[in-house]
């Protein structure tokens, strides 16, 4: 129907109550409680937590990295890894969808013309032209499913930053492990030359012995087979450290520059990562990225179930225009011809074979598993912690142990060729002290690597990293 100019400011009022109506729409988002945590309230082995010192989130990654090579890779890491950049990229996709549902709290006006020419009935043609703004059902949010939705969309898109946080910190440790692994593969492929070297000249004293009739066949072939063994080692400990290369390109995602990867770099006792005090269980809820987007998306969850409520309630939708309209389409514009129309609709669900009951369940269940999987993260978290505080316990104890192992094993080692080279020891003895002293060097270059990364590990289980 047509109404004059006179009639637009009443459509002003009529539009300015229906917003108010909407704005005032009820929720029906169940109420959001944190689900306890289901793990102790202290770490195992923890007496006190240390407050002085400052939380491993509160340390950005460049203060706990404090190799300058480290550090640059790890920058590179940051701009060019790709799945970081995947990270960023869900971010923008999720930030439009959710602008995307946001804009359905909102009437969308479009330009509109339209053309009609039909038989009238009285054998002639009857024709009608219009142009104006249309809105095209805009839902009357009274019951606030759209806003529902438009939550479930915003913890979403909140959780996806989460998750690019959390990208961040499990690159930066991904880097600085595999790096720790690349130094000591270099320290044992120094070992292992060394030892090889070692060996070599072993079997070339025994060889002479053995050609002047000093040293017995089974002496020459033991030092041929420690020799070969020797070789066998540095052949795989150069092959390991190319994998490490390999690992490391992959993360940094360019060539590595060769300055930050060579061989023979060694770390100084001054550039080791700092610890960082392990606080409490309820601290990684707050701290760890991975637990805040668990918990965002057990939010959007419980917002769907406001949108699953409403979907039982009316719908109620309003479709309007207000333009001009003419039988010919020269009198479009003409004094007169302007009016609006407003039709408004509402849908109440009386049988749909129990969609909206399925849509109610299916949102619900949905809520379920995500506590389920924010409650695993909180575990998960907690194991990480727990795994690594065991690990600072226990590996400079055992890596004090191993020291004196070795030492002990190489004035072993002077001691048995000394003996042999004065006739008082056989070469055996001198094969099994090279033996011993080897491995247990080779195992306190694995366990000084264990505690660098399990340092690396903690601080980025306590939420460090970004």
């Amino acid at each position: 129907m047509h109404k004059k100019l006179s009639s637009m400011p009443r459509l002003r009022t009529m539009a300015g109550g229906l917003s108010l109506a909407v704005l005032a729409g009820c929720s029906m988002i169940p109420e959001y409680e944190r689900p306890a945590a289901p793990v102790a309230a202290a770490f195992p082995g923890q007496v006190t937590a240390d407050a002085a010192a400052p939380a491993a989130a509160e340390v950005p990654w460049n203060q706990f990295v404090r190799d300058e090579r480290l550090r640059a890779l790890v920058e590179l890491a940051i701009a060019h890894n790709r799945d970081l950049r995947v990270a960023v990229l869900n971010i923008e996709q999720v930030r439009a969808q959710y602008q995307i549902q946001r804009s359905n709290q909102f009437p969308k006006l479009n330009l509109a013309a339209t053309g009609n020419r039909q038989p009238d009935g009285e054998g002639g043609i009857a024709s009608t032209y219009t142009a104006g703004l249309a809105m095209s059902s805009w839902e009357l949010d009274f019951f606030g499913r759209v806003a529902s939705l438009k939550e479930a969309a915003l913890a979403q898109y909140v959780a996806s930053e989460e998750a690019r946080k959390a990208a961040q910190t499990s690159l930066v440790a991904a880097v600085a492990s595999t790096w720790l692994s690349l130094q000591a593969n270099d320290e044992l492929l120094a070992l292992t030359q060394q030892t090889l070297a070692t060996r070599e000249d072993s079997l070339r004293l025994t060889k002479l012995r053995f050609d002047n009739g000093a040293a017995s066949a089974l002496d020459l072939r033991q030092a041929e087979s420690l020799t070969a063994a020797a070789r066998a080692t540095l052949a795989q400990q150069r092959r390991l450290r190319m994998l490490d290369v390999n690992a490391l390109t992959l993360l940094v995602g360019q060539p590595l520059p060769e300055a930050l990867v060579a061989a023979g770099q060694t770390t100084s006792a001054g550039e080791q990562f700092p610890d960082v005090p392990a606080g409490v269980p309820s601290d990684l809820l707050t701290r760890r990225p991975d637990i805040r987007q668990a918990e965002q998306a057990l939010l959007a969850a419980n917002a769907n179930i406001g949108a699953a409520r409403a979907a039982f309630f009316p719908r109620i939708s309003l479709t309007a225009s207000a333009g001009t309209a003419s039988n010919e389409l020269s009198g479009l514009f003409r004094s007169g011809s302007w009016g609006f129309t407003l039709a408004p609709q509402a849908l109440l669900p009386i049988f749909d074979a129990g969609r909206n009951q399925a849509g109610l369940a299916s949102a619900q269940a949905a809520r379920d598993i995500a506590v389920a999987q924010y409650e695993k993260a909180i575990q998960m978290a907690f194991r990480e912690v727990a795994d690594a505080l065991a690990g600072r316990a226990t590996l400079q104890e055992q890596l004090a142990a191993q020291q004196v192992q070795a030492d002990a094993e190489a004035e072993r080692f002077r001691l048995a060729e000394l003996r042999y080279r004065n006739g008082v020891a056989s070469f055996l003895d001198v094969l099994d002290a090279q033996r011993s002293l080897f491995a247990t060097q080779q195992a306190m270059a694995q366990t000084r690597l264990a505690r660098q990364q399990n340092q690396v590990a903690l601080y980025k289980a306590l939420g460090g990293g970004f």
